[in-house]
């Protein structure tokens, strides 16, 4: 990883096989945990060893499977939660979420911070654009900056979020895409929820329901 650029490691994790990421910066340490799944002790962990303090929790969006560690690595960093206001009534509906994934997790800490469309947000010298991107749930949001986007459950490798979850929408959803993932250069690299990487041109050329082959609604 360039001096000028922030080194990001995706952790796939649990059962849903979410990807947490960290976010560095590899001369001071400085770091954040972007979405922190099901297996905490691992992220921590993996931040330990590569000698990075966490300093934030980035949510993408209020599912469960990437909030159910936020409490957890709350408890052990400090660290401030940043959440976009829609999706907080998903987020304090943790316990319910989680009843309807056979499991029993108690409401999370409330959240430090509210994000919002056009917001920057830091990690040591390098900055993010927070774009709010509903469709998946009220309150996604992508983070852009440095080549990549790191999207949440909004776009994935030759597929898009599901919409058939309490708040999502299909044609939010790819308005969403088309106004802040295409918008993108081609070469801009995804980094989503679950699954590979991508980038914004492969998604623009074979993604079926960004060509029409799919309908969404």
């Amino acid at each position: 990883m360039t001096a000028d650029r922030p080194n990001i490691v995706c952790i796939p994790n649990g059962e849903f096989q979410e990807n947490c990421y960290l976010i560095a910066d590899s001369a001071s340490g400085d770091a954040v945990i972007v979405d922190p799944g099901e297996e905490t002790d691992r992220f921590l962990a993996e931040a330990k060893a590569r000698g990075w303090t966490i300093g934030a929790i980035w949510l993408t969006h209020a599912h469960v499977d990437h909030i159910m560690g936020v409490d957890a690595v709350k408890r052990a960093t400090g660290a401030p939660i940043y959440l976009h206001p829609a999706d907080r009534p998903l987020y304090d509906r943790l316990p319910m979420q989680s009843i309807w994934v056979g499991r029993s997790i108690p409401a999370p800490p409330p959240p430090d911070v509210e994000l919002a469309d056009g917001d920057r947000l830091t990690v040591g010298p390098h900055t993010f654009e927070v774009r709010h991107v509903p469709g998946h749930s009220p309150g996604s949001v992508a983070l852009v900056g440095h080549g990549v986007v790191l999207g949440g459950d909004v776009l994935f490798r030759e597929s898009v979020g599901r919409v058939d979850l309490p708040g999502g929408d299909g044609a939010t959803l790819l308005a969403s895409i088309k106004r802040s993932f295409l918008s993108l250069p081609d070469d801009t690299v995804v980094y989503s929820g679950h699954g590979l990487e991508t980038t914004i041109g492969h998604e623009r050329r074979a993604n079926p329901f960004l060509t029409g082959a799919v309908s969404l609604v």
